[in-house]
């Protein structure tokens, strides 16, 4: 059984003015877990996270690194901002030198390692976020998806069991999305690190996420899978957010007498419509083929070869996901 790398326990927070920001937090993240807090703007998302690393301290409560309650002494912080590396939603908050390189040395040095040693990781986390041969570079010229990927190095480079990312989306086009969060989902795989990510992209966070709380005022609402979540649509509209576009559909199909459960992507809900329409929709996508020769094979398929083949697309679909993942790697290397 996986062990508890995060826990908090009845953990509440109160800013200096008397605002009460976080209420009764208890949360487990488990080691080479991919979690993520989703809520609305101004749920208490990033006071959360300022815990995981000692940045804030609980008013209440206490939160448990690795089995043991966080001190706050420097010797405390240290350890803890050794094992929790921190990524914040704007990177220009998290690079401040000259150049790539000595962004990426800052944290390493700071621990007084040798020159040797902080060279060494300095390569290998620019190696693995995509980012080598921008060592001489200028943080402030590079792109929005570059600085982030340059913060993310910056984290690796002092050798963190877990990573929080705060909004690790926000400002990007889809292009550096996708290469932010295959970086993630590698480290995850290869380190087995324990990656936790807040936002309020949905979208995003199915495909990503294997356990996700709902935070909605300070208070988490409701934890789980993501079709735990997902299948819970009173929560999602509580914590006001929106479901994933392919959930929401078919609630709205359920809801109207069609026979589906319910899937957090599109091509999981292709698949689960066309199940849920059954046999009538095997006879309307033979009407719908006008190729004589897949007509026939169609015909010739049958109706049970045809649920068959629905099966067989949504496998290839999943081996299509690991094979790009893998080839999205190699391109790194």
């Amino acid at each position: 059984m996986a062990r508890v790398v995060i826990k908090t326990e009845n953990m509440s927070f109160h800013y200096p003015d008397g605002t009460s920001a976080l209420r009764d937090i208890n949360l487990e993240i488990l080691e080479g877990e991919r979690a993520a807090i989703i809520g609305s703007n101004g749920a208490g998302k990033s006071t959360l996270f300022s815990h995981f690393n000692g940045i804030l301290r609980p008013t209440t409560g206490q939160i448990m690194i690795n089995g043991e309650a966080a001190s706050y002494k420097k010797e405390g912080l240290i350890k803890i901002r050794q094992t929790v590396g921190m990524v914040f939603q704007n990177p220009d908050d998290q690079l401040f030198s000259p150049t790539v390189e000595e962004d990426v040395a800052f944290g390493p040095m700071n621990l007084g390692l040798p020159d040797e040693e902080v060279e060494k990781r300095v390569e290998e986390s620019l190696e693995a976020v995509g980012m080598n041969g921008s060592e001489k570079k200028a943080p402030h010229h590079l792109s929005g998806g570059q600085k982030k990927r340059v913060a993310i190095a910056g984290i690796l480079a002092m050798k963190p069991d877990i990573m929080v990312l705060d909004e690790p989306t926000t400002g990007l086009d889809p292009h550096g999305v996708e290469q932010v969060m295959n970086i993630l989902y590698n480290l995850n795989q290869d380190r087995n690190m324990s990656i936790i990510i807040s936002s309020h992209d949905v979208e995003m966070v199915t495909e990503f996420a294997t356990k996700i709380f709902v935070l909605h005022e300070g208070q988490i609402i409701h934890q789980g899978t993501p079709e735990d979540i997902f299948n819970n649509p009173e929560t999602i509209k509580k914590a006001r957010l929106k479901q994933p576009t392919a959930a929401a559909l078919l609630h709205r199909l359920k809801a109207n007498g069609m026979s589906v459960g319910v899937k957090l992507t599109v091509e999981e809900a292709y698949h689960e419509i066309l199940h849920g329409m059954g046999e009538e929709s095997y006879h309307k996508l033979l009407h719908m083929v006008k190729d004589q020769c897949h007509h026939k094979l169609l015909h010739t398929l049958g109706k049970e070869k045809y649920h068959e083949m629905l099966h067989i697309l949504e496998e290839e679909r999943k081996n299509s996901l690991i094979e790009k993942r893998i080839r999205d790697k190699q391109a790194y290397k």
